[in-house]
């Protein structure tokens, strides 16, 4: 066995050369030999150290002492990893290193961030439990038409909103831009609590709508920005974790309607107070240090690096924005630009994830899981809507801890696979006749575990891996359009969904549905990087160089 020889560079440019590996890391020579890459990554830690070996085998591109826990003030466990460029495989194994303390902070800035998430699940739901009320009150309970605006016009509002969200956060930053979108949340939510005609009523719904658009592409985008990168996975797929609370927040709100039908107003009224505190918790929240380096704001960006992550990370994170080539080189973007040879690749896989998340089905489940439990002897709404909703939390929640363990891919890839054989079973839980007896169970459990399945991946991972995967320069714009791919392809199931069952009956259009997931199955398989454990700028170097 023989002990290879390195470079070691830190975040301060400091080299230290020809150390042989096994006197420091023993037995890790053994694993590391013909490996390109390595990266040593403190879990839950605020920094990372990453070995990279030329094809001479000669250096070690740069080392970053962990400086502690974002969680936890000691750190127990380092993890290293041997990363095959050409292959992308990894061998983890461990060593100790004396603890040490971190002097950021990410999370009370990811939690307001999240009061965005909050109120798009919770604008979403609340029309479901006070649609019959406020007909009945705005005169339109005959008219379903235009209860069928009442619903939509916050879709099409969220349409227009994805995107221009992008271009705001471009042009005015991530934390200014929260604040303007407060603006439209907060009168929307005021004008559909106060409304006396239908019409105020869907001016109101559409503001709403605009805001949540703009939230839906900004929030995951602040988040990615922001994050340490062994949690940007974690953090990340709090956002979906949040819409899905928003969603149940709105349920529970709708509870006291049955005893007062006026209650609706106020279910709508209470949206307006995360809206206020999103305005203000922005106030005091760093703006995102990759897009102050993009504007040339250095010494601001450094400023929010020390917030973040601590002093002890400014230079190694200022030393990856430089080394990606991005920002101050390049202007910002425009829309054609991401039509480019050069990116197309990338936005189109964007645009696909979210494709096949909305043409998988989950709204139509969701849209018709109120008669499936009624069929298994489950006639109460409120009830079948909190075993959707629950399941939708538990498996956000297991998602979350999972992402920067199992990987984005992987989660992705289980998730579809389980999505697919759930809507075969609720298919055939509706026309084999030798399931005739078990039909209402086994519809029942088809859409728990649909639910979950979609939780687990399919739900959270597509708005945290398009931040991960676009290039700085069209990260914005990019995330903007593949969640107004979203926005689109939810707008249309939602119009026609009923049509296709009453012409193809819901056991074929489930069928569909799980052939969508098939695919979807496959093309991650061949068109989707994995990016956890990698900063944005490594995914971004990565990315580049494979085009």
């Amino acid at each position: 066995m023989q002990a290879s020889t390195y470079a070691v560079k830190g975040g301060t440019g400091l080299e230290v050369k020809n150390r042989r590996v096994l006197r420091r890391f023993g037995e890790f020579g053994k694993k590391s030999s013909g490996v390109k890459n390595l990266c040593i990554t403190d879990r839950g830690s605020c920094c990372n150290l990453r070995l990279r070996s030329d094809a001479m085998g000669a250096e070690l591109a740069r080392a970053v002492t962990g400086v502690g826990s974002v969680f936890r003030s000691s750190a127990k466990a380092r993890s290293v990893r041997a990363q095959a460029s050409a292959d992308g495989d990894l061998e983890d194994l461990t060593f100790t290193k004396p603890p040490g303390k971190s002097t950021g902070t990410v999370l009370p800035f990811v939690g307001v961030a999240c009061l965005g998430a909050i109120l798009f699940g919770y604008h979403l739901g609340v029309v479901n439990g006070a649609l019959e009320y406020l007909s009945k009150d705005l005169g339109i309970a005959e008219n379903t038409v235009l209860q069928g605006w009442v619903v939509s016009a916050t879709l099409a509002g969220a349409t227009v909103g994805s995107f221009t969200g992008g271009a705001l956060a471009d042009k005015f930053g991530r934390t200014k831009t929260f604040q303007l979108d407060a603006i439209p949340l907060a009168i929307g939510a005021f004008l559909c609590a106060t409304a006396q005609s239908v019409q105020t009523m869907i001016v109101g719904r559409l503001l709403a709508g605009i805001g949540i658009g703009i939230s839906s592409a900004l929030v995951p985008l602040y988040i990615s920005e922001i994050s340490p990168t062994e949690i940007r996975g974690a953090l990340g797929s709090v956002n979906q974790l949040f819409i899905c609370i928003g969603i149940l927040a709105a349920l529970v709100a709708g509870l006291p309607l049955a005893g007062n039908p006026l209650w609706w107003r106020t279910m709508f009224g209470i949206a307006v107070v995360p809206s206020v505190l999103l305005a203000l918790g922005m106030g005091f929240s760093p703006e995102s240090p990759r897009w102050l380096f993009q504007q040339g704001k250095i010494s601001e960006a450094e400023k929010s690096i020390k917030t973040l992550c601590g002093k002890e990370r400014v230079a190694e994170v200022m030393h990856d924005l430089r080394t990606a080539g991005q920002g101050s080189t390049e202007p910002e973007a425009g829309w054609f630009d991401l039509f480019s040879s050069r990116y197309s690749k990338v936005v189109s896989v964007g645009a696909a994830l979210f494709l096949f998340q909305q043409l998988a089905g989950i709204n139509a489940v969701v849209y018709y899981s109120t008669s499936v439990f009624r069929s298994a002897g489950i006639a109460s709404d409120v009830a079948a809507s909190a075993l959707v909703g629950a399941s939708n939390v538990f498996g956000t929640a297991i998602a979350s801890s999972l992402m920067d363990r199992q990987g984005r891919k992987s989660l992705l890839i289980t998730s579809f696979a389980g999505m697919a054989a759930s809507m075969l079973l609720l298919s055939l839980s509706f026309t084999w006749k030798v399931l005739a007896p078990y039909s209402g169970p086994l519809a029942v459990i088809g859409t728990i575990l649909y639910v979950l399945s979609f939780s687990l991946g399919a739900g959270p991972v597509p708005a945290l891996l398009l931040p991960e995967i676009f290039a700085s320069r069209i990260r914005a714009k990019a995330v903007a359009l593949s969640l107004g791919m979203h926005w689109v392809s939810n707008f249309v199931i939602g119009l026609y969904f009923l049509s296709f069952v009453n012409k193809f009956g819901i056991s074929s259009v489930y069928l569909g549905f799980a052939a969508v997931c098939i695919l979807a199955v496959l093309y991650i398989a061949g068109n989707v990087v994995e990016t956890k454990g990698r900063s944005l700028e490594e995914i971004e170097r990565a990315l580049n160089v494979a085009a």
